[in-house]
């Protein structure tokens, strides 16, 4: 069900799914929310940018291994350009 009511309460459970040390779980639930509210009450409707919030919030916790992965590539890749030639 996509009531605003119940995707709150969803967004309450991956909150306290997180501070149980259910991280993936979370943050599923966290996206799974955010594309209801953003579906049913649209992008710019506050409870759909607390849920933003709140999924941001949860890749704090636990980050994305293949984003820091590609992350740390890409620094890696910067930081070699930056330095001088050798001479």
């Amino acid at each position: 069900m996509d009531h605003p009511s119940t995707l709150i309460s969803a967004g309450n459970l991956a909150i306290s799914l997180r501070q149980l040390g259910e991280y993936q779980r979370a943050r599923e639930l966290d996206e799974d929310t955010l594309a209801r509210f953003k579906r049913v009450l649209g992008e710019d409707h506050p409870d759909t940018v607390i849920a933003a919030s709140n999924l941001a919030a949860g890749l704090r916790y636990r980050p994305d291994p293949e984003l820091d992965e590609d992350t740390h590539t890409r620094r890696q890749r910067a930081s070699d350009s930056d330095d001088p030639e050798p001479s």
